[in-house]
């Protein structure tokens, strides 16, 4: 059986200036065009769409979902792929959301919150993003968390809440740089990045050139990625390619 793209559009909530997007680049073609120019899909290409959405939801970039695709040959090896990417997400966002009760239910005087159990759901978070950057760069990038772990680790809530604080808030600027017009490589934006920078270094003592790798996990890791668009959609690879451009103009960095 065949579907319209006003089928489809209705079916997956999708527009169907999306989905001719995504026939333009190649990622879901139309079982057949007509001699009108309608597009016609079939069961293989829902299929398909499914899979590009489930990506979608990990935050995969549409530039990488189509060799992912491609490389899939397995159907049913893949959706099981996908399945424990997402139980995965499910566990860390559940987690989250229970130390933000917890917290909740401290503030409001419904239970006593531990300074331990304040951190529970963001120290996963950071264990997540440790493992990424290990199993990108080596296991050095572990040790530099091990040395940012004795500055913070004696940080109080007030500290942490602080520092949170002032990330939401430089996201915010570079959001408004971004949809202000502004280039990832211009001065004005340049010089709001070394205060991203430097707080990246309270974290990870980033040099050049793993700062530059970090645009990477901004864009790759589905927890970073997440929690960069809870600020704004559009917003992480434009921060991606500006790290690398401040990597590159005020750290010195050059491709070996």
């Amino acid at each position: 059986m065949e579907h319209s793209i006003s089928e489809v559009a209705r079916m997956s909530g999708l527009t169907p200036r999306t989905l001719r997007h995504y026939d333009d680049i190649g990622l879901l073609r139309p079982a057949r065009t007509a001699g009108n120019g309608y597009r016609w899909y079939g069961r293989r290409e829902l299929l398909r769409l499914q899979r590009i959405l489930f990506l979608r939801e990990l935050g995969v970039p549409l530039a990488r979902i189509n060799g992912l695709l491609d490389g899939d040959g397995d159907d049913v090896a893949a959706l099981r792929r996908h399945r424990e990417d997402l139980l995965s997400q499910r566990d860390r966002l559940d987690e989250v959301i229970r130390t933000v009760d917890r917290t909740i239910a401290d503030l409001t005087g419904q239970a006593h919150l531990s300074e331990e159990e304040f951190f529970t759901g963001l120290a996963r978070r950071r264990d997540e993003l440790r493992q990424d950057l290990e199993a990108r760069y080596g296991a050095d990038a572990g040790k530099h968390f091990a040395a940012a772990d004795a500055v913070t680790g004696r940080w109080t809530r007030q500290e942490h809440e602080q520092a949170a604080a002032h990330g939401r808030r430089l996201l915010r600027r570079l959001s408004e740089a971004r949809s202000g017009g502004l280039a990832p490589d211009s001065i004005a934006v340049l010089d709001l990045m070394s205060e991203h920078y430097q707080g990246i270094r309270l974290l990870w003592p980033a040099d050049a050139a793993a700062y530059h790798a970090l645009a990477d996990v901004v864009t790759g890791n589905p927890g970073q990625r997440a929690m960069i668009e809870e600020i704004d959609p559009l917003l992480p690879p434009w921060l991606a390619s500006a790290i690398r451009a401040y990597a590159t103009r005020r750290l010195g960095y050059t491709a070996s």
